[in-house]
């Protein structure tokens, strides 16, 4: 099912099974699932496919990426966060920083897993029956601040405003039994910037799971990134940074198209 999170003409919240572009409102939650309620959602914004309650993500998880960046391929899944405020609905723009300015901000396609159940020390055997579903993100990254002012932390320039959209639905787990097999693409006005597929992850979806509730909570509503292929335009030759007026589509076999226009921060 493709769950679709919205709100109505009033503002209230919702979520609606999208089928077919036929939008069926649903009852319930991440944690004790969804069921149809007999009526038509009136969807008036799409938002973000969830509200994060977190946002883990792992960095260097695809061998090429790592390649491209002229890093080591961890021994250990390489983590860091993002401020769920960071979090933006398909559709909505990409605010470069103009506040605290960035002339480096860079698109990352990435495969979203939400945790559906509280969980801790889950093994990986286990750690699908954690999961909610699936979405499309983007982990868009300032550069200049992830790397140069951050304070050797990557945070500051993964955080600002807009820069994790996510969406444009939630695809349960029914519809992806395997999450490592996806081929997956950033494409930046018309052109293919990335293109490689899930089963080129270092660590893949159970390990990661695994590893993030070792001793610790996960909660319903967390998301976790996991992880870009190569082709930022970090890696570019020269360098290709977001611009006013770009457009980036993530797309994600089984889960569909994550699309964003570039502005400047009003």
């Amino acid at each position: 099912m493709k769950i679709i999170r919205f709100s109505d003409a009033r503002g209230d919240i919702g979520f609606a099974r999208d089928h077919d572009g036929n939008m069926d409102r649903l009852e319930g939650n991440l944690e004790s699932g969804f069921r149809l309620s007999g009526e038509k959602a009136r969807v008036a914004r799409v938002l973000p496919a969830v509200a994060p309650t977190a946002i883990f993500c792992i960095g260097l998880n695809y061998i090429k990426h790592a390649v491209e960046t002229g890093a080591r391929i961890p021994r250990w899944p390489v983590l860091f966060m993002k401020n769920p405020a960071s979090a933006a609905a398909a559709g909505q723009p990409v605010e470069i920083p103009r506040h605290l300015a960035s002339g480096q901000v860079d698109y990352e396609c990435e495969l979203a897993v939400v945790i559906g159940r509280r969980c801790k020390n889950v093994t990986r055997a286990e750690a699908l029956d954690y999961v909610a579903g699936y979405a499309c993100a983007n982990d868009v990254s300032a550069r200049d601040w992830q790397k140069e002012r951050g304070g050797s932390q990557w945070c500051r320039g993964k955080s600002f405003d807009t820069f994790c959209p996510l969406g444009p639905c939630l695809v349960t787990p029914d519809e992806i039994p395997n999450p490592n097999a996806l081929r997956i693409r950033t494409i930046l006005n018309g052109e293919v910037v990335q293109d490689s597929n899930t089963a080129d992850m270092i660590f893949d979806i159970p390990t990661i799971i695994e590893f993030l509730s070792g001793s610790t909570t996960l909660h319903p509503g967390s998301v976790i990134l996991t992880g870009t292929p190569s082709g930022v335009g970090m890696a570019c030759d020269p360098p290709r940074w977001l611009k006013p007026g770009d457009v980036m589509t993530v797309e994600i076999d089984k889960i569909g198209s994550l699309t964003n226009p570039v502005i400047l921060e009003p």
